[in-house]
């Protein structure tokens, strides 16, 4: 009996060990992403407060108006080239995910170029105060495109780290070009700085990964991952659709004071969403490797996931709550006293999409492109009306509630959907994983 107990013992013991091991390198991977997005978010902020003082508010919104675009490429980039490369190639061996990435990076820098080429004409077209800075953008987009690509495909192998350094690079590189653009002090060249720093981490992330991207590879990355691709372009279009529309919305029923004391309330929970964000770059890739490893255990890491984050925007809130006014003020100014009031419904929104977020990545670890954009399309459309609903029967705050409301039915949908495709997983447990 005392032997079989100490072999028991000892071969509980590795187990263990093991068990332990993997939640640490999860937990490294998940600080990976939080540092990721707050150099990312850092960066972001400064060059925005950076521009505006340098430029004044006219220019700053022509700026802005060529920010939004990038935006939008961005969400299409992402559809096509690196979601599909991160459901698909995260834990996977190395040679698979250099020559995934080799396609999937020149997939991002096709799309840059494509629409970089049309942005180009199109603001050479416009002239004027607009068309300098489109046209300047088209020139960016490869590099800015290619700079994202590199960030994700890091994270799909579980080297974050790299992500982080070359977001840094182009922080670093983003000084004296912002610098140079100061002293020229047009929107083009701020948008140049932005740009070409940029670029210049996309080339050292070249460096990094010792992947030449392959844009003759882009046709086929499309055509092997159309089941994905062209569903996670229009999800992730669908999301900063919404956004907008709920804005332009906002404004021609309310006022446009409206959208400012919106995105005043949104600005407080900025700091979470950075930490949101930061998650998002590595969720989807954690949950591919739990449901490689433990195809069970994928609904719980996702609750866990999503509660966890949900929980965190409520404490966020809660200590929100506590501040006093003359701190508001002093953070917000005139806007604090408006702001203050949305806390509430604002927080709840940040949760319910926390919440929902786990049972997302859950959709896209098991590659279930349907379901994912039958719950993102619902949950934009339940975004717009409840927004635009409720500004329309009582003002700024009722929208702040309609969203709220509107977020908690599109978690709910998630979650709906994501029992359901666990339950066709368990009873069709074959997994596809695409290699060259």
């Amino acid at each position: 009996m005392t032997t079989e107990g100490e072999k028991t013992t000892a071969s509980a013991a590795p187990a263990g060990h093991a068990r332990r091991t993997a939640k640490r390198a999860v937990v490294g991977r998940l600080s990976w992403g939080l540092a990721d997005q707050a150099a990312s978010s850092v960066s972001n902020f400064a060059v925005g407060i950076y521009v505006a003082r340098s430029l004044g508010l006219t220019a700053f919104g022509v700026f802005s108006l060529a920010w939004v675009t990038y935006g939008v490429v961005l969400s299409v980039s992402r559809g096509l080239a690196t979601d599909p490369l991160v459901v698909r190639f995260s834990g996977v061996s190395d040679a698979s995910w250099r020559g995934a990435v080799a396609r999937s990076s020149g997939t991002a820098l096709g799309v840059g170029a494509a629409i970089g080429a049309a942005c180009l004409v199109v603001g050479l077209a416009i002239g004027g105060r607009v068309g300098p800075a489109f046209a300047c953008l088209g020139v960016m987009l490869p590099g800015l495109l290619l700079q994202d690509a590199w960030r994700y495909a890091f994270f799909a192998a579980g080297t974050g780290r790299k992500a982080f350094v070359n977001d840094l690079v182009w922080a670093i590189a983003l000084v004296p070009a912002m610098v140079l653009a100061a002293r020229v002090g047009s929107v083009a060249a701020f948008v140049l700085a932005w740009g070409g720093s940029a670029a210049v981490a996309a080339v050292y992330g070249c460096l990094q990964s010792g992947i030449r991207p392959r844009m003759t590879g882009a046709r086929e990355w499309l055509r092997d991952h159309r089941d994905l691709g062209y569903r996670y372009l229009i999800e992730n279009v669908g999301v900063s659709g919404a956004s907008q529309l709920r804005a332009y919305g906002l404004g021609a029923i309310v006022g446009v004071s409206a959208v400012g004391v919106v995105r005043g309330a949104e600005l407080l929970l900025g700091p979470f969403m950075a930490v949101l964000m930061g998650l998002s770059l590595v969720t989807v890739a954690e949950a591919a490797r739990v449901l490689r490893r433990a195809p069970d255990r994928l609904g719980t890491f996702c609750l866990v996931l999503g509660g966890g984050q949900a929980v965190a925007a409520l404490l966020w809130g809660g200590a929100l709550l506590l501040i006093p006014d003359r701190i508001g003020g002093l953070v917000l100014g005139d806007v604090w006293s408006s702001a203050s009031a949305l806390i509430v419904p604002v927080t709840l929104g940040v949760a319910g999409a926390g919440l929902g977020t786990g049972a997302a990545a859950g959709l896209r670890a098991l590659a279930a492109a349907r379901r994912s954009l039958r719950c993102q399309l619902f949950a934009s459309t339940c975004y717009v009306i409840g927004g635009l609903g409720g500004a329309a029967v009582a003002g700024t705050v009722g929208s702040a509630w309609g969203v709220a409301a509107a977020t908690v039915c599109g978690s709910a949908a998630w979650w709906l959907q994501l029992r359901s495709a666990l339950r066709e997983h368990h009873h069709n447990p074959i997994r596809e994983v695409r290699t060259p």
